[in-house]
């Protein structure tokens, strides 16, 4: 008798170990859904690129100097909105958060070195810079589909571009459009020209890099790219 309820106690203390996991990974689930909700609703005030370039100022011996300033959807031109999409994400009002096209691209790519590439969309660098870290991996990818479904699902198109546009690295120390448009151009996001708006989203692939406001013949052949095609997007 003894040896079966010494082996039954084992059986119980291996189920409630299961038990307490199952808990806890539904409770990451359900806290993960709230918190993509409440953004639908309430605007991200940071995310850990910002805290890593701030921290990165520290370490060199410099100031805190993280130009962010929040604007709403319709104080942003429409010309920063279509050039992002023609940009970034030509099937933005089509797709499901996913441009299967782009990321086989992307997987057939990853096969032949060793740099990860990404083919995201709109929604998945959404989802990458409010919700995530900027290091590239594997783990981070998988994350970043979870979260860009659930933005998918609770959020509007308008409201994944809104955020989109307030959240990117737009410079050294600079993010978001408004930002960038007062730092290099000397006025508000809601009043930039549509070539400022192609030169601003022109430099995102490494906007510390680039400059708007001075650009390489490489900028300036992907501001004009953008500037052909801008106009062929709708927005939400």
């Amino acid at each position: 008798m003894g040896f079966f309820q010494t082996k039954g106690k084992k059986r119980s203390l291996a189920g409630n170990i299961w038990i307490w996991l199952l808990r806890i990974v539904l409770g990451c689930l359900l806290l993960s859904v709230l918190w993509v909700i409440a953004l639908r609703f309430i605007n991200p005030p940071i995310t850990v690129l910002m805290l890593q370039r701030g921290i990165g100022q520290w370490q060199e011996g410099k100031d805190w100097d993280i130009r962010h300033k929040w604007v709403d959807y319709e104080d942003i031109s429409d010309h920063l909105k279509r050039a992002a999409i023609a940009s970034e994400d030509a099937h933005f009002m089509t797709h499901r958060g996913f441009d299967m096209e782009a990321i086989q691209e992307a997987f057939e790519k990853n096969k032949t070195g060793n740099r990860l590439r990404g083919g995201s969309t709109i929604s998945q660098q959404t989802a990458k810079n409010v919700f995530l870290w900027p290091q590239r991996s594997w783990v981070r990818k998988g994350f970043e589909a979870y979260f860009t479904f659930l933005i998918e699902v609770f959020w509007s198109k308008k409201r994944i571009l809104e955020v989109y546009l307030n959240m990117i690295e737009t410079g050294n120390g600079h993010f978001g459009v408004e930002a960038a448009a007062q730092h290099y151009f000397g006025r508000s996001a809601a009043k930039v020209s549509q070539r400022q708006a192609a030169l601003i989203i022109a430099v995102l692939p490494n906007p510390r890099r680039w400059n708007p406001a001075n650009p390489t013949n490489y900028i300036n052949g992907r501001a004009n790219s953008i500037i052909r095609y801008i106009n062929h997007y709708k927005i939400p």
